[in-house]
């Protein structure tokens, strides 16, 4: 999904907001936090089309703890909301609290993440395949290098979560008969971009001085923000000397694509909330049962795509 085609959806589903749910149901939503641009960019876009849909939203920010969204669905479940959405900061953990929600016949949608729990504990999951991101990013490079030797760095998202476990392995897999390619250094920075920066001053400190280094993938875009700056502070030219591909799609990644300090970037939509309000909609509606994931669209951006074209579009959308 282009971005305008993502905005042109936005307009379209406010068009139909006052005929969507008269009445004003209630969601709570566990948002993870703010770690990043897309985080921020995806709780915005929630808050819009819930105010143009005409819902109740009860918004609860978690600052990236598990326990922080366990007490908030709780307290959701106390109020009777009607419908609660999760982003979930980890994949494991969520058994009791989704069948306290089951128990109280509050439909559950997973947003962007999914869990380790049983999938008759939610209603839907709306996201992207995790797994085909890393993919795509790994075939990327892969087919950048062109049999080069190439050792490649590792920015890994937050320990445990379902992005980090599925964009590794999804990368992996991409690579793993290029006997030209090895990741020599993969730690977490946590999704954001102070650790990004942290973390690749760190590599570039092992492996001389960032000489030996031919391309770094980051699980987000945030991370490969803040690398770009520790890779240009230690006077390394980001994008030319070190290759740099990473994931989400948002406004900075672009700008430094435009400026030549980042290579390619694979899309995660922040819309997605559209397609699971569409479900619950349903569901309340005539009790449609959604499919159990919902996969949103997801493209490859390099620099031949007019990064600062896309800069444009998609700098006021929220991130």
């Amino acid at each position: 999904m282009t971005t305008r085609t993502l905005m042109t959806t936005v307009a379209a589903l406010a068009m139909t907001a006052t005929a969507a749910l008269a009445e004003g149901q209630t969601i709570g939503f566990s948002q993870i936090g703010s770690e990043s641009g897309w985080r921020a960019a995806e709780t915005t876009l929630t808050q819009t089309q819930a105010k143009e849909r005409g819902y109740q939203l009860q918004f609860s920010d978690a600052q990236q703890k598990q326990e922080n969204q366990i007490a908030a669905i709780r307290s959701f479940i106390a109020q009777g909301v009607d419908a609660i959405l999760l982003a979930p900061v980890v994949a494991t953990g969520w058994d009791s609290v989704l069948e306290e929600a089951k128990e109280a016949e509050i439909p559950v949608v997973l947003l962007d993440r999914q869990v380790d729990s049983s999938d008759d504990m939610y209603l839907t999951a709306v996201g992207s395949n995790l797994v085909h991101e890393g993919e795509v990013a790994g075939t990327w490079l892969a087919e950048t290098v062109a049999g080069k030797d190439c050792r490649i760095v590792e920015l890994q998202g937050t320990t445990g979560s379902s992005p980090a476990i599925d964009r590794k392995t999804g990368f992996e897999n991409a690579i793993k008969d290029h006997a030209n390619l090895q990741i020599v250094r993969s730690q977490t920075g946590d999704f954001t971009r102070a650790q990004g920066k942290e973390v690749m001053e760190s590599f570039l400190q092992a492996e001389n001085g960032g000489k030996d280094i031919c391309a770094l993938y980051a699980h987000n875009d945030d991370m490969a923000v803040g690398a770009i700056q520790a890779i240009k502070e230690a006077g390394l030219a980001p994008g030319k000397d070190i290759l740099v591909v990473s994931i989400d799609a948002v406004p900075d990644i672009f700008k430094a694509m435009a400026d030549g300090e980042a290579n390619a970037t694979v899309e995660l939509t922040p819309n997605m909330a559209g397609p699971a309000f569409d479900a619950l909609e349903a569901y309340w509606k005539d009790g449609t049962m959604p499919a159990k994931f919902i996969q949103t669209d997801s493209r490859l951006y390099t620099q031949a795509d007019d990064p600062a074209g896309e800069y444009e579009a998609r700098k006021d959308l929220g991130y």
